[in-house]
């Protein structure tokens, strides 16, 4: 995902001028391309986060469209304020990326993971929320964000993510993407994590349940036409994200059922339980300790299909 980004950074910034990119001590080599082209644009602002998140809505007042990237907590709970007061109580034309969300640092420990990212940007008024599922989305994502000019905030994996998107699909933030039709079971996938949500979906194919797959790259705003036609349409609905169930999208989601009074047959979220994860190893390992893996996913179903 990060290759991606950095590749599209570097394609926007060659169609508009405005565009800055503000690294908070990553990324060097990453953005070597883009720095070689448009040195002037681009600021490694070192371990001062707080510092940057505030310089871009300092540039964003004075016409640019910039971009900030750095690991996701160390650019969403560490600069937080300045998100909220600087950022989104203006309205600016923001970006904010956190690259490795989730669990995909798993082994560095806690200070790297990243589960409550969603949940604190989601009350932030003015704030949109996008998760992409692959590099395709990525470049989609980006594309759209600086199309918007608002706040947004743009949660990334890290590196390697499978490939879901055979081509460039009708992204639009706000609307979800059908992965793949199907009639019984709707699978909602958020983020990096859909490769294991698509798993799980053609395993259950197998099973004799016909499923459908969506990708919700948008937490914020939701995609409430979608989301009316799957909870009157399905016996089954799931929500998966790498991200605590406290506040992220399956909350959002839960949220949205309860305003809207929308009757619900079996929904169930997955996500990571309130609780940190201490063992430490890759994020498969840490996806399989926190219940995330495509065999989790299938055998919650079918115990409660």
């Amino acid at each position: 995902m990060r290759n991606a980004f950095a590749q599209e950074m570097k394609d926007q910034a060659g169609m508009n001028d405005k565009i800055v990119l503000l690294s908070g001590d990553i990324g060097n080599k990453l953005f070597d391309s883009y720095k070689e082209n448009y040195a002037d644009r681009f600021f490694n602002c070192g371990v001062a986060e707080a510092n940057m998140t505030s310089m871009a809505a300092g540039m964003a007042l004075n016409g640019l469209q910039p971009v900030t990237y750095t690991i996701t907590p160390f650019n969403t709970s560490r600069c937080y304020e300045q998100i909220k007061i600087d950022i989104c109580y203006h309205n600016l034309p923001v970006i904010v990326v956190g690259v490795g969300a989730g669990l995909s640092y798993a082994g560095l420990g806690a200070t790297h993971h990243s589960f409550e990212d969603i949940a604190i940007m989601r009350v932030l008024p003015n704030m949109h929320i996008m998760c992409p599922c692959d590099a395709v989305e990525v470049k989609l994502c980006l594309r759209a964000a600086l199309a918007l000019k608002k706040p947004v905030y743009i949660r990334l994996g890290k590196k390697n993510e499978p490939i879901i998107h055979k081509g460039e699909p009708d992204l639009i933030l706000g609307k979800g993407l059908i992965i793949k039709e199907g009639k019984t079971v709707c699978l909602l996938g958020c983020g990096n994590i859909l490769p294991n949500v698509y798993a799980a979906g053609r395993t259950l194919e197998n099973l004799g349940i016909s499923t459908r797959i969506v990708s919700m790259h948008t937490v914020k705003p939701l995609d409430s036409v979608l989301l009316k036609e799957v909870f009157s349409t399905f016996e089954i609905v799931c929500t998966i994200e790498e991200h605590s169930l406290i506040g992220g999208f399956g909350s959002a989601v839960a949220e949205w059922v309860i305003d809207n009074a929308v009757p619900v047959k079996k929904f169930y979220r997955f996500g990571i339980k309130d609780s940190f994860t201490h063992k430490s190893g890759n994020q498969e390992n840490a996806r399989k300790m926190n219940q995330l893996t495509p065999e989790d996913i299938v055998a919650r179903i079918m115990d409660n299909e």
